[in-house]
């Protein structure tokens, strides 16, 4: 008797083969010049449409949006932890370069190919810019800080980048979206300055400080009174995540930074050192579960169609992007500061786009955008971001190891 087997049940069967297959062959992969996010994203394509047809998610879904919304949020936590330096000045020049400079930078030139190449109006391409702008802290693991006593600048650089500026891009992207929506400036700059950057941040930062401290006084509390299991412990930091993030949402400011400022008041201020480290560990593994989630899905959206209509305008953006406009723009940026050459040139390539783009290409989309323009950022988007998948996954380890051979093992780096 033939048994009908549901596509349920089907996928659970391939998506679990993979998985073992991708785990079992993780000592073949890593001799590949190639990431797992690229393997990830293969796979999508497999299980999508064009493949065995198990993921049949459609552009624009809101599947997409918060499952985005999750990945970035868990990331940015993780982020937070992995800073291992104090506030110190001297500790983030590179950082503040990166964000406070490079970002707007940035999203000003994107903004510019958009319009003049790409035929967008100023409005829709300076909201292509800022979906564009952050880099990406779940798929730039490779670059990332990996132990309490990583020294590396670069890594410091581009995790602590990572973490603010996916944070930080959403004062741009409510820019974009006002000016499409209204183009005569005076109706709402006023209300931007104010609400949209000025109270945001600091109600984010306000949030993300005070919910971190007290979490972590309880944490104190409950340590020496009861005793808390590991696996309890590590369910706290989930718990900090969401009730950082929704109090943060609640009074409209921004949840993404306030959830990176509890990470890193966590790392400072917080709890018993082996309690961060499992933490640390359990949220990795998190962000990897969630990863492939993410990039299957993205693999899966894939449509040869718009593929073709629209990836000569992704070609020719993602140059600029990643090849003109990061690597220039972060040389300039850091003129004048005696970090080393290859920092700076590594800093500048390691712009990766990523899933916190995707976010904000959904929320965009979420919030009523013009029809017309619709398609055009969102694959432009989409091809973007798998453009910087294929590159810097295929160029991470190889260039990470020629900086490390350029600085030699024990050699300190000035700021």
């Amino acid at each position: 008797m033939a048994v009908a087997m549901s596509p349920y049940i089907t996928g659970c069967l391939v998506i679990g083969l993979l998985l073992l297959t991708v785990s079992w062959g993780s000592q073949w992969i890593n001799r590949l010049p190639l990431s797992y996010a690229i393997i990830y994203l293969i796979l999508g394509v497999i299980l999508g449409p064009y493949g065995v047809g198990l993921i049949n998610l459609q552009p624009g879904s809101e599947v997409l949006e918060h499952f985005t919304e999750l990945v970035v949020i868990v990331s940015l936590y993780g982020c937070g932890l992995r800073i291992n330096r104090s506030l110190k000045a001297s500790h983030w020049r590179l950082t503040v370069r990166l964000v406070v400079w490079l970002m707007p930078l940035s999203i000003l030139a994107v903004a510019a190919v958009g319009h003049w190449l790409l035929s967008l109006s100023w409005a829709a391409a300076l909201l292509l810019g800022a979906i564009l702008s952050p880099t990406d802290p779940v798929l730039a693991s490779d670059v990332q800080l990996n132990h309490p006593k990583d020294q590396s600048k670069l890594r410091f650089g581009l995790t602590s980048e990572g973490g603010l500026n996916d944070a930080l891009a959403f004062p741009f992207v409510y820019f974009g979206l006002h000016w499409i929506h209204d183009p005569d400036l005076s109706h709402w700059l006023r209300q931007w300055v104010l609400i949209d950057l000025l109270w945001a941040i600091a109600a984010a930062i306000v949030v993300g400080f005070g919910v971190a401290k007290s979490v972590v006084w309880l944490n104190h509390q409950a340590q020496t009174t009861k005793g808390l299991s590991e696996e309890m412990a590590d369910l706290v930091a989930l718990g900090v995540i969401f009730l950082t993030y929704g109090l943060t949402e609640l009074i409209n400011g921004y949840g993404f930074l306030a959830v990176f400022v509890a990470g890193m008041v966590v790392r400072i201020h917080g709890f018993y050192p082996e309690q961060q480290q499992s933490q640390l560990r359990f949220i990795t593994q998190i962000e990897k579960l969630l990863e492939v989630g993410a990039i299957l899905l993205l693999g899966s959206l894939l449509r040869l169609e718009q593929i073709s209509e629209f990836g000569l305008e992704a070609i020719i953006l993602a140059a600029f992007l990643l090849l003109l406009i990061r690597p220039l723009g972060t040389w300039i940026c850091t003129a004048g500061t005696r970090i080393h050459s290859s920092t700076r040139l590594l800093s500048g390539w390691f712009g990766i786009r990523g899933i916190g783009s995707l976010y904000y290409l959904s929320y965009a989309v979420s919030e009523g955008l013009p029809g017309p323009i619709i398609a055009e950022l969102r694959w432009v988007t989409y091809l973007t971001v798998i453009i910087s998948i294929v590159i810097h996954g295929i160029t991470a380890t190889p260039l990470v190891n020629w900086h490390e051979r350029q600085l030699g093992k024990h050699q300190p780096e000035s700021s």
